[in-house]
């Protein structure tokens, strides 16, 4: 078929501006990242996950070359962050310390104007955390069995501190009374730091608090430890029990890592995911986990992907069992 020259040359002339998007697209994530990038975490600063943001950031910052500045946006159990992040623009410069909450709140808000799982591109997973389930000294309980015991003799009347209807400590606190039988009256916070500062002060008695940010207080004497929510002992407290030596099956812990808008390019995602694989092998970062009680997380994308579609799952259930409501 032969074209004429005029034709000819206007086809060729739209070919050869087809791959010049792809082409930007891909000269633009290799350069990734030219500017600073934003880490949102949904709780106020001195919790566990901006504990953990910071530690990543900083790390980030200098392993990439620019400044990774943690931004906290606290409120609605981490909504105001996520739904911030998940409207950013998909080029890599915001991310979200996205955590277990995240998985919690679709069951929580039915209202919710985005769909965690589908709305996001999992990055990088970065720990897992147990808790420790702490108390104020003056409450009179040493044990598991102790703290269950005086709750079931006093109903209604043990207050725990979290930072906020469906947060890990809400939810790891919920899942034990549910397997235990006792009330724990909820008291939200805007954040585990907060909640702490009240727990230390006795205007709460028993928390459901992350290592990283607790361990100093129980190690000073300001709280006191009953056991680590995890199935196993962990090396930063290693004379402390397991609550599942006391209560059979119960098993919870705290994981976060990044993740970005949906549609964030591939050669991004797996700058910013060699990236925190390499942190969590440094021996500067794996001695500061070791110190704080966090277990290191490494794995791909779809790896993160997959552990926040199956605890979506797990932590529904729990909330539609137990009635949960947000505030």
């Amino acid at each position: 078929m032969n074209l004429p020259r005029r034709d000819f040359l206007r086809l060729a002339a739209a070919a050869a501006t087809l791959p010049a998007a792809p082409r930007l697209a891909s000269a633009q994530a290799q350069a990734y990242p030219t500017r600073p990038v934003r880490i949102l975490v949904g709780f106020a600063p001195g919790g566990g996950t901006d504990i953990m943001a910071r530690l990543l950031g900083a790390w980030l910052g200098e392993r990439l070359g620019q400044s990774f500045i943690v931004e906290n946006r606290t409120g609605a159990g981490t909504n105001i962050a996520t739904e911030a992040a998940i409207k950013a623009s998909p080029d890599g410069y915001t991310l979200l310390e996205g955590c277990l909450p995240n998985a919690a709140n679709g069951a929580l808000y039915p209202d919710l104007r985005f769909d965690f799982v589908r709305d996001v591109t999992p990055v990088a997973g970065a720990t897992r955390e147990s808790f420790i389930i702490e108390v104020h000294p003056a409450l009179p309980v040493h044990t598991v069995p102790e703290l269950i015991a005086y709750a079931k003799q006093n109903p209604g009347k043990l207050t725990m501190a979290s930072a906020g209807i469906g947060s890990g400590n809400h939810l790891f606190g919920t899942l034990f009374a549910i397997m235990t039988g006792i009330q724990l009256v909820n008291v939200s916070y805007r954040g585990a730091g907060p909640a702490l500062v009240d727990l230390m002060a006795g205007r709460a008695q028993v928390m459901f608090a992350s290592i990283s940010s607790s361990i100093g207080f129980v190690k000073a004497g300001k709280l006191r430890a009953l056991a680590v929510t995890t199935t196993v002992r962990q090396p930063a407290l290693p004379d402390l029990p397991t609550v599942a030596e006391f209560v059979p099956g119960y098993d919870t812990s705290f994981w976060q890592g990044l993740v970005a808008p949906k549609g964030t390019p591939a050669a991004v995602v797996d700058t910013l995911n060699r990236a925190v694989n390499a942190a969590l092998t440094d021996p500067k970062i794996k001695a500061r986990l070791d110190e704080l009680g966090v277990v290191a997380m490494p794995g791909s994308p779809a790896d993160f992907g997959r552990l926040i579609a199956a605890e979506t799952e797990r932590w529904g259930r729990v909330i539609r069992t137990a009635g949960i409501k947000a505030e």
